[in-house]
């Protein structure tokens, strides 16, 4: 609306001035000269020409082509940021993989055993079958060696054993008292039957034939002056007290006596409460009135088979015989079983006193 206005002015100049001329003369005002005329004129162009003004289509253009400019930027930016980026995963890789390359190869020259003793040519079919040949005769005579040598384990093994066995043989055999034996009965030892306690009789295996000799399978009290001794072969008397005298080959003057009964280990019945636990020994004078108590003893079943007992007969005294007084066993209620007893000490010479000093038989 400006430029219309302008416009119409600049269109009727003359007009405008007539007609503010004509406004001042109607008005009263004073008569306006040519030179104020020439400055209203002046006033009047400077109005007509509009201010200058930039378009709002413009602008949107200009920033139209910054955005399209700054986006191109930011483009270039970003693809030169992944070649960059592409560039230094590509250095890394060549950098890991040499790394292991290097690595690689410095194991084949130092980890790899050199190869300089190994034959330069392939060996031939018969060089093969040689070379096996040999190998297959040197196994052969290894196994051959140890054959040899299992052998001669076998036989040293079976030469120990026979060894042991002939010592396990010889211990049983031998007497690990080591003391002379007055009671036994190939020294001329023997039972007196009057002093001594009846057998044992079972009334439920008492048949006819078994009172004759050859039929009776209880074993008489000279049993326990025998070196025999295995499960059953003792003299048995009835209930948990009796006693044996023995009449020694001479007068000794007795210093010990062993009892030997065999362990629960091997017994059929699976114990040995027959075996006698409190005893008394006695030496007998020539008057078979005259007794002098040697001692009273216990035989311990969970203790050796053959325990020794040393005697209180001091002075040294020599006797005749020795009575061996069983006051209970070990808790069989019917009898009890007597296996071997031995008497120790030194013979006197014949017709010598009491205490008449002896030699050792």
């Amino acid at each position: 609306m400006g430029w219309k206005l302008s416009a119409e002015a600049g269109a009727s100049e003359p007009q405008w001035a007539d007609r503010l001329w004509r406004g001042n003369q109607l008005a009263g005002s004073p008569v306006v000269s040519e030179d104020q005329l020439d400055l209203l004129s002046t006033l009047d162009l400077r109005q007509e020409m509009p201010p200058p003004r930039v378009s709002k289509n413009f602008l949107n253009l200009l920033l139209q082509v910054l955005s399209v400019l700054l986006s191109l930027v930011g483009d270039a930016l970003v693809i030169v940021y992944r070649e960059v980026c592409s560039i230094r995963f590509l250095l890394t890789a060549v950098s890991l993989l040499s790394l292991f390359l290097a690595a690689l190869w410095w194991g084949l020259l130092y980890l790899v055993p050199p190869l300089e003793n190994e034959p330069q040519e392939m060996l031939t079919l018969s060089e093969y079958h040689e070379r096996v040949r040999s190998q297959g005769q040197q196994l052969q005579q290894l196994q051959a060696e140890l054959d040899k040598l299992h052998k001669e384990v076998s036989s040293v093994r079976a030469a120990n054993n026979e060894r042991v066995a002939k010592i396990v043989f010889q211990r049983l055999n031998e007497d690990f008292v080591r003391k002379p034996d007055y009671a036994l009965s190939s020294v001329g030892a023997s039972i007196d039957l009057e002093k001594t306690s009846h057998d044992y009789e079972d009334a439920n295996t008492a048949y006819f034939w078994n009172r004759f000799s050859f039929w009776n399978y209880a074993r008489p009290p000279t049993v326990i002056l025998e070196p025999d001794v295995f499960p059953g072969n003792c003299w048995a008397f009835e209930g948990d007290q009796g006693q044996v005298v023995i009449r020694l080959p001479g007068r000794v003057q007795l210093s010990d006596i062993t009892l030997q009964h065999p362990p629960p280990s091997v017994a059929h019945t699976g114990g040995a409460n027959s075996a006698p636990r409190d005893f008394a020994v006695y030496g007998l004078q020539i008057d078979d009135k005259t007794e002098v108590f040697l001692g009273k003893f216990t035989f311990d079943v969970e203790k050796s088979e053959i325990q020794t007992f040393h005697l209180q007969n001091d002075p040294p005294t020599a006797f005749p015989k020795v009575k061996i007084q069983i006051l209970s066993n070990w808790g069989h209620p019917r009898f009890t079983c007597l296996y071997r007893v031995r008497a120790h000490g030194m013979r006197t010479s014949e017709g010598a006193g009491d205490s008449a000093t002896g030699e050792p038989h």
